[in-house]
């Protein structure tokens, strides 16, 4: 088989699975529960794919010409395909007919790429070296995307300019078979003008992706856009209003500057004003250091072990001049450590004990996050508590999403520990809440640091009192095998934000 085609076969191989993976990411970003939309965006492109090989079956005449038009279709719709998403988010309520849509037209069109090609150089090798050689070649492109595009495209390229590119290379490979097949095309001239004209608009999409994803996100963002990055993990966007910074992580607001110290007083404090004299502090997600900052208000505190998952979050809040004022240097701080992994898997693999673990973890609307709300996880984290330790969960709000605040409560109720839930009023989320679990008994501090803006000790036992609209509700305890908070979570959510 010519090398000319081996290239072609790991390129088709290679931009099939990305713009698989290009359409799954973009809808967990866009529409949440990453799980889900990842599972059915999958299993549709590969229906899809089962369409186009099928309809291959009717294309009798001009393989060679249908081929290369394939190719270019396949570069145009997949290239554009990100960028069609991000666009549609924000301009009509549909994204998920656009999304699906889309998923079926490439899927269709990458299913009849490889029977075509098949059928094209079936005169030229032996039928069982043939499809031993293709399909080998389709599977070692597939797995240099599956690793190419989480450890390279999304977080250095952009997910916009990732497709592009991949349908560059579509559009290329086009360009490139019509000279290798040329014994075989019947109009050479029309198939390279299509292939050039497909290679320009999608060369100026590769040029103008940057400002087609700013454009994107100053629509879908109320205020602008100052800071934009993709990690392999999110989507991370900072946003300002006048002295109004926000936090945005795959769409989802994390905090406001003009009151998060409402809640990081209301998620550090009542734990650790009321501990003797804490010293060893292990703080869960959080990678924004602004529970640190109020966590080192405690002069006993000696040392800090922040767990985020995300190396890009901590090093933004570790050199951004913005943002390291606003947690007023905290992740520099000489008794600060900083690790970046899992922290499922770090506070297993770790034995060290914690007066205090904060648990600041996003919502759980997906899986990978409902996994750090399970019965399993707060087991594992009791047994890191030192004598008289606490924890403290960040846990959605009581009143928005009622089931899952007190899902979280029973879940920690299951693990070992005798909860106490509380509330706290943060302008920009609402009614929030909070759950404390100590291994002893606990009492209301009788005083906090200096400095604290909101909580005071003759407020902080209505905090813990819940009037009849949050009080609590039946619910089962989120288990690793049936993650029924993520369940919960989405369906009370949905009701608030239907889009």
């Amino acid at each position: 088989m010519p090398y000319a085609v081996y290239a072609t076969v790991v390129v088709v191989a290679t931009a099939g699975l990305v713009y698989e993976l290009v359409a799954a990411t973009a809808a967990s970003y866009l529409l949440g529960d990453s799980v889900t939309q990842f599972s059915t965006v999958i299993g549709s492109y590969l229906f899809a794919m089962g369409i186009g090989s099928y309809l291959s079956r009717y294309i009798g005449k001009g393989l060679a010409d249908r081929f290369v038009q394939i190719e270019v279709l396949v570069g145009l719709v997949g290239g554009w395909s990100a960028a069609i998403l991000f666009v549609a988010f924000v301009e009509t309520q549909h994204i998920r007919l656009v999304l699906y849509g889309l998923v079926a037209v490439t899927g269709i069109l990458v299913g009849l790429e490889i029977p075509l090609l098949l059928r094209l150089l079936k005169e030229r090798v032996a039928f069982r070296d043939l499809v031993a050689e293709v399909l080998s070649l389709d599977y070692v492109g597939a797995l240099g995307a599956a690793i190419l595009f989480p450890l390279l495209l999304v977080p250095r390229v952009g997910l916009v300019r990732t497709s592009l590119l991949l349908g560059l290379a579509n559009a290329l490979v086009g360009l490139w078979s019509v000279r290798i097949f040329r014994d075989r095309i019947a109009s050479p001239v029309f198939l390279r003008v299509l292939a050039a004209g497909a290679i320009l608009f999608l060369g100026l999409g590769v040029a103008g992706a940057e400002r087609i994803t700013a454009w994107a996100e100053e629509r879908l963002y109320a205020d602008e856009v100052i800071l934009a990055r993709s990690s392999p993990y999110q989507r991370i966007v900072l946003t300002r209003w006048s002295d109004d910074v926000r936090l945005f992580l795959n769409g989802h607001l994390q905090f406001s500057s003009r009151d998060e110290y409402r809640y990081h007083e209301a998620l550090v404090h009542p734990a650790l004003a009321a501990h003797p004299a804490p010293r060893r502090v292990l703080v869960l997600g959080g990678g924004d250091g602004l529970a640190v900052r109020e966590i080192l208000r405690y002069p006993s505190v000696s040392s800090v072990t922040l767990v985020d998952l995300d190396p890009e979050m901590t090093r933004l809040f570790s050199s951004n001049p913005l943002l390291v004022r606003m947690n007023e240097k905290a992740l520099g701080d000489p008794r600060v450590r900083v690790v970046n992994d899992d922290a499922f898997l770090w506070l297993d693999r770790n034995p060290e004990h914690f007066d205090a673990i904060i648990a600041d973890f996003p919502d759980p609307h997906s899986f990978s996050l409902g996994k750090l709300y399970s019965r399993s996880f707060y087991r594992l984290a009791r047994s890191r508590l030192a004598p008289g330790g606490m924890i403290v969960v960040q846990a959605t709000s009581p009143m928005f999403a009622r089931r899952s605040f007190w899902c979280i409560v029973e879940t920690l109720r299951s693990a070992g520990f005798e909860p106490r839930p509380y509330h706290a009023y943060v302008p920009s989320f609402g009614e929030w809440g909070f759950v404390l679990a100590a291994t002893g008994s606990y009492e209301h501090p009788k005083a906090y640091p200096a400095g604290l803006k909101y909580l005071t000790p003759e407020g902080t036992p209505a905090l813990f009192a819940f009037p009849p609209d949050m009080a609590p509700i039946p619910v089962e305890p989120n288990r690793l095998d049936n993650q029924v908070l993520v369940q919960y979570y989405a369906s009370e959510w949905r009701r608030i934000s239907p889009s």
